[in-house]
């Protein structure tokens, strides 16, 4: 009787001749959605004693990485935009307390819009009495700033000058917190595993064409106004260029005791990778993270278009948890320092798994669990001038740091590097003003 019910329920929406045309939507819309979900991570990892600093942890990937690393058993110190007595760092953090059954859930004040609030908080936790860090999720760098829809004129030249300050805001909060944490990670003993992540945005490809002009610009130049799916990129790809020249400046920093049973040579001794890790985790399209602002939806505004669109952009864009498999398969990663310590041939040739396991690349874009390979374009090398003798500046600043070639080489970091610092300058007098 109830199948006779359904059969004839079924044959009144959709009748049986089209049933096969049905099955056959049916499971293009499954493997569509599947597929735009990712792939998930298939590591695991115990954190109970490792003290994890999360940024944007209010934020819809935030609060999924902050419930997982809670869930794991992690240490996590959350830096909040808003005032500690304000009802979101409160409350949500006493429900993931409860929830989790994590009582090493704490919150910090720090406006990452102002540097005069990081140097604060940086000088608060060095001079405190527990200075351990284990990793450093950049994860504010990842919700897309900027809203395509908007009416011409002055008034949206002041909004693309605004939302390209946010942009470079952003991206040097991330470098002030790492250069003024970085002392107590170098004190940290040589075998603890330390991990620095930015999360960046997908759009990050869709700059490269244009990195070079970027590249050969000043630095205090101001930026030329950009389509938004481009600046977006470039903010990506600065931070993935400067993640990998970060990892080349802790490489080549000494982090080995010098070892009493070595014979004395003149030889220097040779160069040892770092415990410090910095890699770039993107997790993909994001509904509420990337798509959401976009369309002028946030979680005090709401948007028509984005309610007319969530139907097909549930389908073809992640959800939160699915965005965040990438970020927690480069904390869950072993690295090559570890594995070494188990008696695995670290100075063999390098792929990046040793056996059947994979190890976490240092200063690597990851992207769907795996490794990007991406070709940033080098600026064009400057021609001497003819009669005049020597060698080109370029060949004539010798570079202490080893030039691997990956995502535009030394030339290309150096030069990102140099940006950060030349604008951090001038963010810091801006809000000193």
């Amino acid at each position: 009787m109830v199948l006779q019910f359904v059969y004839t329920a079924v044959s009144a929406v959709i009748p049986p001749k089209y049933w096969p045309h049905a099955v056959v939507g049916a499971t293009v819309l499954v493997v569509l959605y599947a597929y735009a979900q990712g792939r998930p991570t298939t590591r695991e990892r115990d954190l109970h004693g490792r003290i994890v600093l999360l940024t944007g942890p209010f934020t819809p990937l935030g609060l999924v990485a902050l419930t997982a690393l809670a869930t794991r058993g992690a240490h996590v110190i959350a830096l909040s935009q808003y005032p500690l007595t304000h009802p979101v760092p409160s409350l949500i953090l006493s429900l993931l307390r409860s929830t989790t059954k994590n009582e090493n859930i704490f919150a910090e004040h720090c406006d990452l819009n102002s540097p005069t609030s990081i140097r604060e908080f940086c000088t608060s936790f060095l001079t405190g009495n527990e200075t351990r860090l284990d990793a450093l999720v950049f994860a504010h760098e990842y919700p897309s700033i900027g809203r395509i829809w908007f009416l011409g004129g002055r008034a949206r030249q002041d909004k693309e000058e605004r939302e390209e300050a946010q942009r470079e805001a952003a991206s040097l909060a991330s470098f002030l917190l790492s250069t003024l944490l970085l002392p107590a990670l170098l004190v940290a003993p040589v075998e603890r595993d330390i991990r620095i992540v930015h999360v960046v945005n997908p759009f990050y490809a869709a700059a490269l064409p244009k990195f070079p002009s970027f590249l050969n610009s000043t630095p205090s130049s101001k930026p030329e106004a950009q389509p938004l799916i481009i600046a977006e990129g470039h903010r990506a790809l600065r931070t993935i260029v400067l993640t990998r020249h970060f990892q080349r400046i802790l490489d080549s920093l000494p982090n080995r005791a010098a070892d009493p049973k070595a014979t004395k040579s003149s030889e220097p001794p040779a160069p040892q990778p770092s415990n410090i890790i910095s890699v770039a985790a993107c997790p993909g399209v994001s509904r509420r993270d990337t798509i959401a602002p976009f369309l002028g939806a946030s979680e005090r505004e709401w948007s028509l278009a984005y309610l007319v669109l969530f139907l097909p952009l549930m389908l073809v864009t992640k959800n939160s948890d699915a965005a965040l498999q990438t970020l927690l398969h480069v904390l869950f990663l072993p690295t090559e320092l570890k594995r070494a310590q188990a008696k695995v041939d670290a100075k063999a040739p390098a792929p990046r798994r040793r056996g059947n396991v994979e190890v976490l690349k240092p200063g690597a874009l990851y992207r769907e669990c795996a490794v990007v390979p991406l070709d940033v374009p080098r600026p064009p090398a400057p021609v001497p001038e003819k009669g005049k003798k020597g060698k080109a500046p370029a060949e004539a600043e010798a570079s202490v740091l080893e030039d691997d070639g990956e995502y535009g080489g030394e030339a290309v970091g150096r030069a990102v590097w140099e940006w950060y610092e030349t604008r951090l300058k001038d963010w810091e007098a801006r809000d000193a003003e």
